[in-house]
């Protein structure tokens, strides 16, 4: 690894698509900058470790029954960032909702992709199908995702990028879900981690 390229963790609960469209950017030289050498997920079973795998990509499981105090799961995982020299943390989908301390040991360097146009359909509550069920019975035309820096605030640090999707006459929320990840989540979150690493990397 060059010891210029800051050392990014994704952390993630499920699938893990949004981080096989962060590596699939790095294998194109898409992320100069920075390269994930690390896997944390909350799951014992989450598919994403399988695609890990497949890389080769260091993986560590934090989960609920390992850690059933929240304080706790979270101390690990911090432990787990450090020990790795971890540069940068990208949220993909994780499902643990870290606190005030977790932000703060990282601030400015952790991301979240969250799949609406915030400051609309996002907080609490707001996650994976919940969005775009809520996203259609408003009755809105656009949709999206965006990247943002993550703070003690749920979905309210700063925006990194943003990029709309449009609403369909017959969309269901899972038809919904699975264009947003294609046409904007997959999209967006490649380039908001280089843009995240080279300026870190600058730093």
């Amino acid at each position: 690894m060059n010891a210029n390229k800051v050392k990014i963790a994704v952390l993630c609960s499920g699938g893990g698509t949004n981080f096989q469209a962060i590596m699939s950017a790095q294998e194109a030289g898409l992320v100069p900058h920075g390269e994930v050498t690390l896997v944390v997920t909350d799951k014992e079973r989450a598919y994403v470790l399988t695609r890990a795998a497949r890389y080769g990509i260091e993986t560590a499981t934090c989960s609920k029954a390992q850690y059933p105090d929240r304080a706790e799961r979270e101390q690990a995982i911090l432990r787990i960032l450090k020990e790795k020299g971890i540069g940068l943390v990208v949220f993909a989908g994780f499902m643990t909702i870290l606190s005030e301390k977790f932000v703060k040991a990282y601030e400015g360097r952790i991301i979240n992709v969250h799949p609406a146009l915030i400051p609309s359909f996002c907080g609490e509550g707001f996650y994976g199908l919940r969005v775009h069920e809520a996203v259609l019975a408003r009755g809105v035309k656009v949709t999206g995702a965006t990247v943002h820096y993550v703070t003690e605030v749920c979905d309210g640090g700063p925006i990194i990028l943003q990029k709309a999707v449009e609403v369909k006459e017959g969309d269901t929320p899972e038809i919904l879900q699975k264009r947003v990840m294609r046409e904007a989540e997959w999209i967006i979150l490649p380039e908001a981690v280089e843009l995240v690493s080279k300026k870190l990397s600058e730093k």
